[in-house]
Formats: C-alpha cells, structure tokens, sequence
C-alpha cells in the first residue's frame, strides 16, 4: 500500500502560478512512476503530467510551456509548478502512483494504482 498526500492548491487569478506537492509514504519502493491528473464535475479524470522514477515526462497538449512536474525521490514527493494559469485550469488535482512498463499511455488514469484525496485549483478571470 502506498498513501498520497496532495497540498497546495488554491484560488489565483488567470496568468498567476502555483505549486502542488504530493507526498508518498508506505510501499514507495515498488513505485515506477507517478502523475498529476484533474478532473472537474461531470467529466472524466483526465493526465495533466507524468513522470517515471527515472526522469522520463509526459505531459497534456494543454499544459505544455506552462507546467513542469518534478520529484525529490529523498524526499518522496512529486511536485507540479502550474504557471500561466488559466480559468480553464480550474479542477480538483489528484496525485497517483503506479507500477508497470512506461509507455505512450502513461496519460491514462487506469495505469496508476494508488491516488490521493485531491487538492483543489481554481483561476478565475
């Protein structure tokens, strides 16, 4: 069992910038690689940004030029710094853990086996 603890969301104005932090504890070792995923009311969880434990990103067309995630293996915590933000940002932010082959599909929610309870972001305009 792994357990993720997200922090740092909030409320900021389009253009502004925040940083999440995802912290693992429990059975890290067996991790492969981690992500960022949002989703808003009513529609599917969707990948914002992915990284293996080895270095390899992954990231949504979306966010591409204005996120960056990054991870302190010492220190077991994965991180997204969410600048340029726009309202359409605007979600609740899950931290997932999972195991397995890194691929095309690391975008995918069902690739990951252990998720946090979610921080939440909101832009507005």
């Amino acid at each position: 069992q792994e357990q993720l603890v997200e922090s740092g969301g909030g409320s900021v104005q389009a253009g502004g910038s925040l940083r999440l932090s995802c912290a693992a504890s429990g059975n890290t070792y067996s991790t492969h690689y981690m992500g960022w995923f949002r989703q808003v009311p009513g529609k599917e969880r969707e990948g914002v940004a992915v990284i293996h434990r080895f270095g390899a990103s992954m990231y949504a067309d979306s966010v591409k030029g204005r996120f960056t995630i990054s991870q302190d293996n010492a220190k077991n915590t994965l991180y997204l710094q969410m600048n340029s933000l726009k309202p359409e940002d605007t979600a609740m932010y899950y931290c997932a853990a999972g195991r397995g082959i890194w691929g095309p599909l690391m975008l995918v929610p069902s690739k990951y086996n252990y998720w946090g309870q979610g921080t939440q972001v909101t832009v507005s305009s």
